[in-house]
C-alpha cells in the first residue's frame, strides 16, 4: 500500500527545491543583465580614464543573494546619479542611470519568479 503522506510530502518537497533553485538561477541571470545594462548606460566622461566608471559594474554573489556595485569607480555612483554642486557655485546635471536600471531588473526578475513559480 502506497503511504499518500510520503509521496505529498515528497512531491512537495521536490517542488520547493525546483523553486529555489529556479530563483537563485533568477536572481544570477538578473543581476549581471543589470551590470551588463549599466556599463551601456553608465556615462563615460570627457576625462582621462573616463570609461572606467562604465566599465566597473559587476554582479556579486552575496549570503544574502547577488549585489550590482561598481568596483571600480563607487564614488562616483551618487555623483552622478544625484548630481552635485560645482567648485565655483552652480551645479552638475544629473545622469539618472541607476535607477532605471533598477526599475528594469526588479520588472524582469519579478517576471522570472512568477515563471519558476507556476512551472
Amino acid at each position: 500500500m502506497i503511504d499518500i503522506t510520503k509521496e505529498i510530502t515528497n512531491a512537495v518537497r521536490e517542488y520547493t527545491n525546483e523553486v529555489k533553485e529556479g530563483i537563485q538561477e533568477a536572481q544570477k541571470d538578473v543581476s549581471k543583465e543589470t551590470a551588463m545594462d549599466l556599463k551601456r548606460t553608465s556615462p563615460k566622461g570627457d576625462y582621462k580614464g573616463g570609461g572606467a566608471y562604465a566599465k566597473g559594474w559587476r554582479a556579486k554573489k552575496t549570503k544574502r543573494g547577488y549585489v550590482v556595485h561598481n568596483a571600480t569607480k563607487y564614488q562616483l555612483t551618487h555623483l552622478l546619479e544625484k548630481g552635485h554642486a560645482k567648485r565655483g557655485g552652480g551645479r552638475v546635471p544629473a545622469y539618472p542611470h541607476i535607477g532605471p536600471a533598477e526599475d528594469r531588473a526588479i520588472d524582469e526578475y519579478e517576471k522570472r519568479v512568477e515563471k519558476v513559480i507556476r512551472g
